[in-house]
């Protein structure tokens, strides 16, 4: 049996809980019984975790490998990362200091700026690409 006292309103209250059988409690309050039939609570299904034995495998990113030089100046990418925008194309006339690529790394986006004034004679990555740090993306001639 647990007893309780309460306070409503003013006056106090002993209360004594006796006995549950199902959804019946049998309480007595200030020396007087009651029968207090309660909700019966929803069941609740838990379903077990499962979890795989073994861990599943990594993706492996795709990483373009640097690009052999020829002579011409490439714009390389100064970390690695994952490219998410080409800003110029095949042809396109540059300035040093434009922006021709944004590269996301470390969760952050980075611009990539041309390194010279010249013409855009090709792309070496395509959006979504891995690189690697040294990996020539654009190549301006």
């Amino acid at each position: 049996m647990k007893e309780y006292k309460y306070k409503i309103n003013g006056n106090t209250y002993k209360v004594t809980i006796g006995d549950i059988d199902e959804n019946i409690a049998h309480v007595e309050v200030n020396g007087t019984p009651y029968k207090v039939e309660m909700e019966k609570a929803p069941k609740v299904v838990v379903k077990p975790v499962t979890r795989p034995t073994t861990p599943a495998p990594a993706p492996t990113p795709v990483v373009k490998p640097a690009a052999p030089s020829t002579g011409k100046s490439g714009v390389k990418s100064p970390l690695p990362g994952v490219i998410l925008d080409i800003k110029v194309n095949v042809g396109d006339t540059v300035k040093k200091g434009q922006t021709i690529i944004i590269l996301e790394a470390m969760k952050m986006e980075n611009n990539i700026n041309a390194d010279k004034d010249g013409k855009i004679t090709a792309i070496n990555v395509s959006k979504g690409d891995s690189v690697l740090e040294g990996n020539d993306l654009v190549i301006i001639e």
